[in-house]
């Protein structure tokens, strides 16, 4: 039986998302709100919406009984938990599932197997998964990360084992570095995960992170739907992710697809999951890195290039029906693009700008496909995630797909608050992405060459014309007869300057 009333146990674009697969098919949707998200798009988009809590999401969205009470007080029988939050949290699934309620997403033995990146690790290497060279137990001092850092040889990365998004990771170049990055990555733990476990692994010079998409069924049934190139990031968080990859090898892709589909298969995985590799950029080697058990923020490019609905398909397989597809089915067609749309400053080291959108006008036309959670007039808080939209785009290759993007993120505006969409229009014309050389090194490589980047001679003209009226206008003595004679000189004397380099 399909399910009648599904709660969605997030906020922002992807709980707009699942509110419009479950209205596709039939099924009635409740949202939750905090104070800060009363006027929110999920909250208006919802057949039902319940307040639980104040802003601070340790408050709201992250507190189990509140979340509980609103799904025994609307009468739910599942639970969706987007990504982020309570996604991959074993606790709430458990009680979820007490209450006799669906949880949709992976049983509670596959989460807790592959929540904890030690435990990923063990479970891969049994599975005859490669994985990078590094400790599976957590470091018990500095002594030992000492120790194991000299047997790999520098440079390592100190990862959280309970960790995510970057938290508690640090690169270590060398030797000097490890005692206090250590400490950083402990506390930082700690205060992210209440864990303080941290692990070391072999860092990987350049590596490309490439990720495949799996889903399984209650039936047996284990699918990969080809790979994502997710390199470009920041602060180890993804800002542009493609389906397929630019080195696109299929030799590549069906070695790594056979590998996730073992990393599955080992924890009796069901419906949505992503397994995640490094891949070296020497010569083609791959390495497990971490199992997301959950929907990915990026999961649009795989469904432009694969056409499945990958938040259908969840509620199918939660439902309890086999996916309606095999390993068979799967062809890539044509490429994906997909840019986190970001209330961030990238001039400002990605700083956060919260604020109201004063002006909202989205992109159209062919191919063009945006997963907002505002509209105008709405308020980027300062207490959640500043993502304001998946924006991506599908074209018959990647040089289309990358023209269709440019133009469409010229259409993308946004006022009233700072994005990341001028940082994309500037990746979209860099010649290092262009040729699709990634590694997650990329944006700070493409900072440095933004810096040295000679302006056009439109940008120039446009420029130098621009000081020649300002100084007209300070020319308060010219006469008016004799004001074109003027400006021709300003400019004459503008072109001079810029060719002096001034």
């Amino acid at each position: 039986m399909m399910f009648k009333k599904i709660l969605i146990a997030n906020r922002g674009e992807i709980a707009c998302r699942v509110i419009r697969a479950c209205r596709e098919l039939g099924i009635k949707t409740v949202a939750v709100y905090s104070d800060a998200d009363r006027a929110a798009l999920h909250v208006r988009m919802a057949d039902e919406a319940y307040h639980i809590g104040p802003p601070p999401s340790s408050e709201s969205y992250l507190r189990h009984d509140k979340i509980l009470d609103v799904a025994r007080t609307s009468g739910v029988d599942a639970v969706h938990p987007g990504y982020g939050f309570l996604s991959e949290n074993a606790e709430f699934v458990r009680e979820v599932t007490a209450l006799g309620i669906k949880f949709i997403g992976p049983p509670l033995e596959a989460m807790e197997g592959m929540g904890g990146k030690i435990s990923a690790r063990k479970i891969a290497i049994e599975a005859g998964v490669p994985v990078v060279p590094g400790t599976t137990e957590p470091l018990r001092s500095y002594e030992d990360a000492r120790r194991t850092a000299a047997s790999f040889g520098y440079p390592v990365m100190l990862k959280a084992s309970a960790g995510g998004g970057g938290k508690g990771m640090r690169l270590v170049a060398e030797e000097s570095e490890l005692q206090s990055a250590l400490e950083t990555a402990q506390g930082e733990a700690a205060a992210s995960f209440g864990d303080d476990s941290v692990y070391i692994e072999k860092a990987i010079v350049r590596p490309r992170h490439i990720e495949i998409q799996i889903f399984s069924d209650t039936h047996g049934n284990h699918v990969h739907l080809g790979e994502r190139e997710c390199s470009i990031q920041r602060r180890h968080q993804k800002v542009i992710e493609e389906a397929p990859s630019p080195i696109d090898s299929a030799e590549l892709r069906q070695a790594m697809g056979e590998c996730a589909v073992k990393v599955a298969k080992a924890v009796n995985y069901e419906g949505a999951g992503t397994v995640e590799f490094l891949v070296s950029d020497l010569d083609r080697s791959f390495y497990f890195l971490e199992m997301n058990t959950r929907l990915q923020v990026e999961h649009p490019v795989t469904e432009l290039v694969t056409g499945i609905d990958l938040v259908r398909e969840q509620i199918y397989v939660a439902a309890g029906r086999e996916l309606s597809f095999t390993q068979d089915d799967i062809v890539l067609r044509g490429h994906a693009i997909e840019c986190r749309v970001y209330a961030e400053d990238a001039d400002a080291g990605f700083l956060p700008s919260p604020g109201k959108i004063t002006r909202l006008r989205l992109p159209q036309g062919p191919g063009v496909r945006d997963d907002g959670g505002i509209y105008e007039g709405a308020e980027v808080s300062i207490y959640y995630d500043p993502m304001i939209s998946k924006f991506a785009v599908y074209g018959r290759d990647r040089a289309e797909a990358i023209d269709r993007m440019r133009r469409a993120l010229l259409e993308y505006q946004v006022d009233g608050i700072k994005t990341t969409l001028p940082f994309f229009r500037e990746v979209m014309d860099d010649e290092v992405f262009i040729r699709g050389d990634l590694d997650t090194g990329f944006i700070n490589g493409f900072m440095e060459r933004r810096k040295t980047v000679e302006p056009d001679r439109e940008t120039k003209d446009a420029a130098i014309i621009a000081v020649a009226l300002a100084m007209q206008k300070r020319n308060a003595a010219a006469s008016a007869g004799n004001s074109d004679r003027q400006m021709s000189r300003w400019v004459s004397a503008g072109r001079a300057a810029s060719v002096k380099g001034i």
